[in-house]
């Protein structure tokens, strides 16, 4: 799945500052209720689905990329948003490799579509992976600007 299917340009929230990785999730679950990404009717399960699932194991990566996420009923489509962590030092997320959380990416799936579950939290991995992906988002000062980063790599445009 393109990244810029998956997120609109208010779903990047840049200069983002949790105050620890449970404030991240809560916070991005949030917002996309706020903005009707996950209907009303299926926020509170969204939110348990995606805090259940980190409390079972962490969902931080390695290279400061975290995807917390969980599969709920009563959801069309994919929901997702990303939190591009402001400040020097990143956020502590137990991840993998020991180390801070720049990109936090909460997904909300429907429960009846593993596949997609699957193929959608590879492909984040995979674009997210590429070093001047990375780079470029925690250098993005505004949503549209974080966008277009995910629009040129798509494009297979240069970067750096």
């Amino acid at each position: 799945m393109n990244l810029t299917k998956l997120f609109q340009a208010e779903d990047l929230l840049v200069d983002f500052r949790p105050t620890d990785k449970w404030d991240a999730i809560s916070r991005l679950v949030d917002h996309l209720c706020e903005s009707g990404r996950i209907p009303e009717a299926a926020a509170a399960a969204s939110r348990d689905a995606v805090l259940l699932r980190e409390q079972s194991m962490s969902t931080g990566m390695e290279q400061g990329i975290a995807i917390p996420h969980g599969a709920v009923d009563g959801l069309d489509e994919i929901a997702a948003c990303m939190g591009i962590v402001g400040g020097e030092t990143g956020l502590p997320f137990e991840s993998i490799d020991g180390g801070m959380t720049r990109l936090v990416v909460v997904l909300v799936i429907p429960r009846e579509q593993k596949l997609l579950h699957i193929r959608t939290l590879a492909d984040v991995a995979r674009a997210l992976g590429k070093v001047d992906v990375r780079s470029a988002l925690n250098s993005a000062s505004s949503a549209a600007e974080a966008w277009d980063v995910l629009a040129r790599n798509e494009a297979g445009a240069k970067l750096a």
